[in-house]
């Protein structure tokens, strides 16, 4: 397992009306003790003075409760995801980054080509760990999609600011993007994707192993390894970030930004598919992280 042990882990959450912090990855049934903190509060600290600033805000408040992981009237959320509409954070990511999808290897040399890059939603689109995720009823296969994501803060210039990591699962429509790859990949792409709330304040990771477990009726049906992280990539995240953060729509005074770098092959490339009902676990091992959900099927074929 990756050496954790120097990088703080921050976590946020609604409990009876009010927001609150806390620290480490708690599992669920654990009791944990939760800070209150101010709306836009963390962020502003970190910008202010970085991420012990950050870590300094998230204690100050008085009147700490203590809860067990799991009460149903404490719902976890999205790192530094702002109190509002959810308008002000927006969750995007990148396509067909992985080594495992080229036929060369990264040559520092050459120009930097892009990848594929798309809008996922708003940051209140995020579901948590437990929480359903939403998939068309027009649903071609799906494909579950372990990947790192990266938080990011503009300050008042808009300069995008580093905070750290956490994990997703970026449901995607892999069917109907073969469809017409050239054409459909945004409506592929729309399936809710989920992500853990546990903030790691370190660098991107370089190395990030786990398993995939696909449950039906309570039975694993399919399982599988994954890797993600800086290594795994053909593209340098620097590089990746470093484009995305060119566009000034990318650089709104105050936005918060949920990066997604990519993920490898999983189930659909090994010839199973996903059902509706179906509970899929990533385990990311090498962080001791876990995020499960099901998938519902949703909605209907067209307007009314």
């Amino acid at each position: 397992m990756t050496d954790l042990s120097d990088i703080p882990v921050l976590f946020e959450g609604d409990y009876r009306g009010r927001r609150y912090a806390g620290f480490g990855v708690p599992a669920t049934g654990e009791s944990v003790t939760l800070h209150p903190v101010d709306a836009g509060r963390l962020r502003s600290a970190f910008l202010a003075g970085g991420r012990e600033a950050l870590v300094a805000a998230a204690t100050e408040g008085a009147g700490t409760v203590t809860v067990t992981v799991g009460d149903p009237e404490l719902r976890l959320l999205p790192p530094l995801l702002p109190n509002d509409t959810g308008a002000e954070a927006l969750l995007t990511g990148f396509m067909g980054t992985h080594r495992s999808k080229y036929d060369d290897e990264p040559d520092p040399a050459k120009e930097f080509r892009p990848p594929n890059w798309l809008i996922k939603g708003f940051g209140s689109w995020v579901r948590m760990p437990g929480e359903p995720l939403a998939a068309a009823a027009s649903t071609v296969a799906l494909l579950e999609e372990p990947e790192v994501a990266l938080v990011y803060v503009n300050d008042a210039d808009g300069t995008p600011r580093y905070v750290g990591y956490t994990f997703a699962n970026d449901l995607n429509d892999i069917g109907y993007h073969l469809r017409n790859p050239w054409g459909w990949t945004p409506y592929s792409k729309l399936c809710e994707t989920s992500m853990t709330p546990w903030l790691f304040l370190g660098e991107p990771p370089r190395t990030v192993t786990g398993e995939i477990t696909v449950e039906r009726s309570g039975e694993a049906a399919w399982k599988g390894p994954f890797s993600c992280g800086g290594d795994a990539l053909y593209h340098r995240v620097e590089d990746m970030v470093d484009h995305l953060f060119s566009y000034p729509v990318m650089r709104r005074p105050g936005l918060v930004s949920y990066v997604l770098t990519g993920a490898d092959k999983a189930s659909y490339h090994d010839g199973f598919r996903i059902a509706d009902g179906d509970r899929i676990t990533l385990d990311f091992t090498s962080h001791g992280v876990v995020l499960s959900n099901v998938v519902e099927y949703a909605g209907r074929a067209g307007a009314a």
